[in-house]
Parts: C-alpha cells; sequence; structure tokens
C-alpha cells in the first residue's frame, strides 16, 4: 500500500498510467474511490495520481485541531515525493477547494484546474453565514452512520450505486475525527485569492447542483483564465452520476489548453 509520510502524516496514494500528472482530490468524508471512472478513462493518456486527504480514507489525522491549511500543504508535498513538477488537479467539492488552494499557494505547481462543484467559501451569503455554524454543530451531535445515510440517499438520484459507496467512506472515520475535519472545512476561506489563479480552469457543475451554483457564477467572473460547464444528469456527485460527460468535459478542456 502507498503511503507517504509528509508534514508528520502518512497519506495513501495510487499512482496509474503515464504522461502529464494529472491529481484527483476527492470531496469531504469520501475518498479516493470516488475517482474510479475517470482513472479509467485518463490512466490512458496521463499519469493519474488519487490519494486521501488526511482523515479519509487510509491516511492518518494527527491528534488535535485540523488546520485547513494543511490540506493544499499535504498535496504539494505529494507533488514532490513523486518528483511531479507540475500538475493538472481535478478536485470536486472540498477536493476542488483544496486543488484552488494549491494553485493560489503553490503557482508554480499547477499547470491547469477542473474544479467540479468547487465552493470557495463557507460564508458566501446570508444563508450559508446562518446555515454552516448550525451545520458545523450539527455534526457533533448526528451518529457517523445516520451522516453516510443522509448524505448517500441525498446523492443518489441519478446512480444508485452512490449511496453505498457514500455510506461506505463515511463510516470509514471515526465521529471524533469527523468533528474535527468538519469544523476546518467549515472554516476554508478562498474569496480574496481567486483574482490569483491565472492557470486555465475548467469549471464543471451538475445541472441539480444547487449547493454551488451561485459561487460557481462568481468564480467564472472573477477567474481569468475559467470557463463553466454544465453536466446534465448529475448532482453533487457530478462525477459519479454521468461519469461519460465529465470525462468528455475534462478531455476536451485539456486538448484545448494542456496538451
Amino acid at each position: 500500500m502507498p503511503v507517504y509520510n509528509g508534514s508528520g502524516v502518512d497519506l495513501y496514494y495510487e499512482v496509474q498510467g503515464e504522461g502529464k500528472p494529472l491529481v484527483f482530490t476527492h470531496g469531504a468524508s469520501w475518498n479516493h474511490k470516488q475517482w474510479r471512472p475517470q482513472i479509467d478513462c485518463f490512466s490512458q493518456t496521463h499519469r493519474t495520481v488519487v490519494w486521501d486527504i488526511r482523515g479519509h480514507g487510509s491516511s492518518a489525522l494527527p491528534d488535535g485541531q485540523v488546520n485547513s491549511e494543511d490540506f493544499s500543504r499535504d498535496l504539494a508535498d505529494l507533488l514532490d515525493h513523486l518528483n511531479i513538477d507540475k500538475a493538472i488537479l481535478c478536485g470536486l467539492s472540498l477536493g476542488g477547494h483544496i486543488s484552488l488552494q494549491t494553485a493560489v499557494r503553490y503557482p508554480d505547481k499547477v499547470e491547469a484546474l477542473v474544479l467540479i462543484g468547487t465552493p470557495f467559501t463557507n460564508a458566501f451569503n446570508w444563508f450559508e453565514r446562518m446555515f454552516v455554524p448550525l451545520n458545523r454543530w450539527s455534526s457533533y451531535l448526528m451518529p457517523i452512520s445516520l451522516s453516510g445515510k443522509i448524505q448517500g440517499k441525498m446523492l443518489s438520484k441519478y446512480n444508485k450505486d452512490n449511496q453505498a459507496y457514500i455510506e461506505e467512506a463515511f463510516g470509514s472515520i471515526t465521529h471524533r475525527d469527523w468533528v474535527r475535519i468538519w469544523d476546518a472545512v467549515t472554516r476554508m476561506e478562498s474569496r480574496q485569492d481567486l483574482h490569483k489563479i491565472q492557470c486555465p480552469t475548467l469549471l464543471l457543475q451538475g445541472e441539480s447542483d444547487t449547493m454551488i451554483r451561485r459561487q460557481q457564477e462568481y468564480m467564472l467572473e472573477r477567474i481569468s483564465n475559467a470557463r463553466l460547464e454544465i453536466i446534465r444528469n448529475a448532482h453533487h456527485a457530478t462525477n459519479l452520476d454521468n461519469p461519460d460527460e465529465v470525462n468528455e468535459a475534462i478531455a476536451s478542456f485539456l486538448a484545448g489548453n494542456v496538451i
């Protein structure tokens, strides 16, 4: 099992294929298995990397308060460990935010961004400023198994297999660790940094994903080299709901901007 010890934490990762590096980062409470449809496709043409964010899947989580700055530092350290000078970063939700922050903090390491259902703040409008603290508190009270079932049901409209995957991924995290992780995730903020992103950026949004729609439109206006595409028949688990259309959008973007 490939594990890299960076910044005092064991991080699990997998590498397949050869070519330009394409690094996938999963969403909160999920793991590297989220990207199977994309690895099957892009490992034929790229050096693909998937990994588990600290506290998720097979990666460890040190004791103490979780610092969200560690997420992008972990990704940058992993690139160094794999001798990757510059990579295309693809992430969904939290994974997209980590990829975005990596492009801001380590711009020389990022050739292009693919941000799927990605937030850049948890305080975009009055609703989020009111709801997110309540959601943070509910994570203390709700059993992890119930959280997985609720999320799985909500995100399985287009792909019934999502339910089992989400429950399994969520269930691999202890309640204590999830509370610490979610506290850090919901405090991530990049609104003031969007103008710093200069690399080609593809924004993908599931047509039914109302969770981040306004943020996607806001990013489109403020990232100088960005374009937005809507993925049909998809919610927030966009790459699992409609993998073929997601893969086609990514391939077209790479062909026009990177390859």
